[in-house]
């Protein structure tokens, strides 16, 4: 889950906020599918049982604790990444086994629901919950809501494509991954932009190794999005993780934006890299959060957290 929003993603709105009433049949060069055009009505804040560690945001949803972005990343012990394996562990179970709840019908606040309680049956905090005053448990985001999509009392529907982002708190770490998934029946055109954003993650990783450039992840992600015909979603971004949510290196995926320095054994962060089917222009709901694309086309992210190793990576998710 990426929630740098306030930094990245006001560089690239150009719409401004949207206000738009409710999801239509879309038929373009893009395919055939259903836009999401406004939030619909989101439950309450879950509660969580007091045996469970919370991250220090979790009653007032008042971030402090992330170091600042022009820190240098951390490089972590092997203590402290013995805890990120088993929270991002913690985070791919979880993830795995959504898989299964997301069937045309259910709605995403019932997904929130069971992603919740998953969590929280394993001793462990959902990180988005009541972050910067994100009111659920995971992201949930579809067609065309590229990232940060709100769980509400929408139902799937036949076709759909749908990213669904878990982050989980567990013994003081935080663990991060997400993919996109089909529901029912979904085009040639949106299973080839699935094919393609999975690869561009893949692609990152692979760009990633001890005293390799930051910016070689975005050079890998942008050029085999570009050779495919797909754009990448320049603000969202990977980053840093650990006791905090987000922290540095911040990872851009496109090389619009160049982070200095290089990969250290012991760093360990997101790549998260968001491809579009048209252009990557991007406006946010009105409710703050739901990332949407301006022209209507689908996006798909799939994220892994990654160790940097002396010999090269580690995929932690």
């Amino acid at each position: 889950m990426n929630l740098y929003k306030n930094v990245l993603v006001k560089r690239q709105l150009a719409c401004g906020p949207l206000s738009r009433s409710l999801w239509t049949l879309f038929k373009t060069n893009f395919g055939v599918y259903n836009t999401i055009e406004d939030v619909g009505n989101v439950s309450d804040l879950k509660s969580v049982p007091e045996y469970v560690w919370r991250p220090p945001y979790a009653k007032t949803g008042i971030v402090e604790d992330e170091p600042d972005h022009d820190s240098p990343p951390e490089i972590h012990s092997a203590g402290q990444i013995e805890l990120l394996r088993q929270s991002c562990e913690l985070a791919k179970f979880v993830l795995y086994n959504t898989k299964s709840q997301l069937n045309v019908g259910v709605t995403t606040d019932e997904i929130d629901c069971f992603v919740h309680d998953l969590i929280i049956s394993n001793n462990a905090y959902p990180s988005p919950l009541n972050y910067n005053g994100f009111k659920k448990s995971v992201c949930t985001s579809i067609n065309n809501v590229v990232c940060h999509g709100v769980p509400d009392d929408r139902p799937l529907l036949d076709g759909d494509l749908i990213s669904v982002d878990v982050s989980v708190y567990l013994n003081g770490y935080h663990g991060d991954c997400c993919a996109t998934y089909c529901v029912g029946q979904v085009d040639a055109l949106g299973k080839n932009l699935m094919s393609i954003a999975r690869e561009c993650m893949y692609r990152g990783i692979e760009a990633c190794g001890p005293g390799k450039s930051f910016t070689g992840i975005g050079e890998a992600i942008e050029s085999y999005a570009r050779q495919n015909n797909h754009s990448v979603v320049p603000s969202i971004s990977g980053h840093g993780i650990g006791t905090y949510f987000h922290g540095p290196p911040i990872i851009y995926h496109t090389s619009l934006y160049p982070y200095p320095g290089t990969m250290k054994p012991g760093m360990v962060f997101t790549i998260e890299p968001v491809i579009c089917q048209g252009n990557n222009n991007i406006a946010i709901l009105e409710d703050g959060w739901t990332i949407v694309t301006d022209d209507n086309s689908r996006g798909a992210q799939f994220e892994h957290t990654i160790l940097i190793t002396n010999n090269g990576y580690d995929i932690l998710t």
